[in-house]
């Protein structure tokens, strides 16, 4: 059987000739794929990170089960990192808002998105949570450490991710606002990385399931309720540029899009995930998870590409290309470090107690 590895090696170079025709074709749409892939691997490796810290305050015998896969997953923040480096070379071609006078130039927004503010803000974003993941892995072990830096390290995660969303998706349509995109970006992470560890997770035959069914159904929830609320929002408020942006994914083929990712991400599992057979079961639980991953990609799209595509055919090139190569790149890396953290006697140790709020030993409640 053809390894991993190998496997790897070949969407690789498949990816990078396929980058290669989409470059020479148009530009713009390769990198309009590239980011979609970029922020959805972003996504995973950020969102298993605040996955973790999430796991250091609320205890459970799933916390545990899940703790390799999450550490090794939030630890490719770096490599995430050099993946966005197209990205920043690619900003001229990528916004609407660089010099070509769609912002008033008198204005904050102005000053807010220049190149080099938006490139300086992205290497602050990934430098912070390189930090972020390395602090919380090494704070695992001991109670008081891990809640110190579980719950400082929520707080800047979620400023720091938010402006990053805004940054690198809500931008490519400058006229557009909302108060809620933010946290559209949040649960976006949190469901990618999360659905990603329960993929490795529950890989194992054997696989306990515990409570995953029911932390999934919940974050499911809460993504589509901040999706909800920023609808609602706008409609209610009657705000013509925010309506528009709506517009444009509602009609044609981004309609079908938007409809099908709102069947298979939330009608069909919400449903699904209401029974205890799939809920509590590994391989329904296994697909699931498995669709979610993909599905972030194609969010991803919605939120990026109506407006700024066009009628680029390459872009049909451009993502999948972006995918085998930059998703081949970053498994590889997550490959190496999972096998790194399986092995680390610092990852495998177990907590004996569960503790309360403040890192305080509590009497086991293990049988």
């Amino acid at each position: 059987m053809m390894s991993v590895d190998r496997r790897l090696i070949i969407a690789g170079i498949l990816g990078l000739a396929g980058c290669v025709v989409a470059a020479w074709l148009d530009v713009h749409a390769l990198m309009l794929g590239w980011l979609c892939v970029a922020a959805t691997l972003s996504g995973i490796a950020v969102g298993a990170m605040a996955v973790l810290m999430l796991t250091y305050l609320v205890r459970g015998p799933w916390t545990e089960g899940l703790h390799a896969p999450l550490v090794a997953t939030s630890m490719t923040i770096p490599a995430v990192a050099v993946l966005f480096v197209p990205v920043l070379v690619g900003v001229p071609w990528l916004y609407p808002w660089v010099g070509k006078g769609v912002v008033d130039p008198g204005s904050f927004k102005a000053i807010y998105l220049t190149p080099w503010f938006f490139i300086a803000r992205t290497v602050f974003y990934f430098g912070v949570w390189t930090v972020l993941s390395w602090w919380t892995r090494a704070a695992w072990g001991s109670p008081r450490r891990m809640v110190a830096s579980a719950a400082a390290g929520l707080i800047i995660y979620a400023l720091t991710a938010s402006f990053a969303g805004i940054d690198w998706l809500e931008t490519l349509t400058p006229e557009f606002h909302s108060s809620l995109y933010g946290l559209l970006v949040l649960t976006f992470q949190l469901l990618a990385g999360y659905a990603f560890v329960l993929v490795i997770g529950l890989s194992r035959r054997r696989a306990e399931t515990d409570s995953y069914g029911a932390t999934l159904l919940a974050v499911l929830l809460l993504w589509a309720y901040n999706h909800a609320m920023q609808y609602i929002i706008v409609w209610s408020g009657n705000l013509p540029r925010e309506t528009v942006w709506y517009e444009a994914r509602e009609h044609g083929v981004w309609g079908a899009v938007l409809w099908t990712l709102i069947f298979l991400q939330f009608i069909l599992p919400f449903f699904a995930l209401l029974t205890g057979k799939v809920r509590n079961a590994r391989r329904p639980l296994l697909v699931i998870a498995s669709a979610t991953v993909g599905l972030r990609l194609v969010e991803a799209c919605v939120l990026a590409l109506p407006e700024t595509a066009g009628g680029r055919a390459v872009i049909l090139l451009a993502v999948p290309a972006s995918l085998l190569l930059a998703g081949a790149l970053w498994l590889g890396a997550f490959a190496g470090l999972y096998r790194r953290v399986l092995v680390s006697a610092h990852d495998r140790q177990t907590l004996e107690n569960d503790f309360d709020a403040a890192g305080s030993p509590l009497p086991s409640s293990r049988p």
